[in-house]
């Protein structure tokens, strides 16, 4: 009884998963995941109270998706232009595996700020990061030009993302597929590490 307990609750949990990130918030009812997960509605209420609840679920869920392994990087002991790269690379993969990610997060952005802030905490710890210390060190080297490491987040972050939300007019326009769109962002993405990689770092003096 239990695996088919847990099995019920994951059903649910991805229908909503599934729904949500389709609708977001305020355009999902129970009803929606219900139908969803092949239940009906008084089945999903003995597992999840409320929408609010389930939500809640969800949303830590793809936070930790879109946002661990960013944190997790900017703590590695690797060269800054590395670093660089590879959370580019991160954005990417994740973006690529769930297109619908950047517009559940940022609808969200604007119904509960709080609640993103609190759940991600990415502002609050990058200035305790290795990768802050790096900008700071190569700062006072000479190596990069002066800039908060919160600048370069939101630069890696927003030029991957905006691929991701203009998806469906970047096909329109250029009259692409699926594999044509793939193909035009993994360029693109490589034009945005090197645009910001010529900006930051200071061009070496020969000897």
């Amino acid at each position: 009884m239990k695996c088919i307990s847990e099995s019920t609750e994951e059903r649910i949990k991805e229908a909503a998963k599934t729904v949500f990130l389709e609708k977001g918030f305020d355009g999902t009812t129970t009803r929606d995941i219900a139908k969803a997960a092949g239940i009906n509605s008084a089945l999903m209420n003995y597992y999840f109270r409320s929408k609010e609840k389930l939500f809640q679920s969800i949303f830590n869920d793809m936070c930790t998706l879109m946002f661990e392994g960013m944190l997790d990087l900017v703590n590695r002991p690797i060269s800054l232009r590395d670093k660089i790269s590879k959370l580019m690379d991160h954005q990417f993969q994740m973006m690529m595996q769930n297109p619908n990610l950047t517009i559940f997060i940022m609808n969200e952005l604007h119904r509960n700020p709080e609640r993103l802030y609190a759940t991600v905490g990415m502002a609050k710890k990058l200035p305790e990061s290795i990768f802050h210390q790096q900008i700071e060190d190569a700062i006072a080297q000479g190596i990069i030009t002066p800039i908060d490491s919160h600048h370069i987040m939101t630069m890696i972050i927003a030029n991957i993302q905006f691929l991701f939300v203009s998806k469906p007019m970047t096909m329109l326009a250029q009259g692409l597929d699926e594999a044509g769109f793939n193909a035009f962002a993994t360029r693109h993405m490589e034009y945005v590490k090197d645009m910001i990689c010529e900006y930051l770092f200071k061009p070496e003096l020969s000897s």
